[in-house]
């Protein structure tokens, strides 16, 4: 495993339909958008997962904690906790969970500004929502 600044992560946006995914390097404290799977109630297609996580070989994943404005824990909270342990569960990799405030807003705004209302398509603001958490953990690590 590489040291500590020197990882790979996927960080993940959680969500009941569709969980944004995105790689992120700790050296460059920056991330890039890969995908949206698709989710059913919560619970994403384990196969499209597990070929990313052999694809990417991350050294940790980032999971997006989505909370209140005021930080308390909402139902989407527990949630996405338990996709996190169902991953470290099925894959063994070390999770982190970041707070996730106001990421699919910056994301939705980063994409209008780009490209307006056309580039607002659900999966693209949920794997760069991804790449924001990620990125936000690596600010609070340094």
């Amino acid at each position: 495993m590489a040291r500590s600044g020197e990882r790979s992560a996927l960080a993940f946006d959680f969500g009941t339909k569709s969980i944004g995914v995105a790689i992120g390097q700790e050296l460059t404290g920056s991330a890039k958008p890969l995908a949206a799977i698709k989710a059913q109630d919560g619970i994403p297609n384990w196969q499209t997962l597990e070929e990313l996580l052999k694809q990417w070989q991350p050294d940790l994943l980032v999971i997006g904690l989505p909370l209140n404005m005021d930080g308390t824990e909402q139902d989407l909270t527990n949630r996405a906790k338990k996709f996190a342990n169902r991953l470290h569960g099925r894959f063994g990799y070390p999770i982190v969970m970041q707070d996730e405030r106001l990421t699919t807003v910056d994301a939705k705004e980063k994409l209008f500004e780009l490209g307006g209302y056309k580039a607002l398509e659900k999966g693209a603001v949920d794997s760069l929502a991804a790449a924001l958490i990620f990125e936000s953990w690596c600010a609070e690590q340094y």
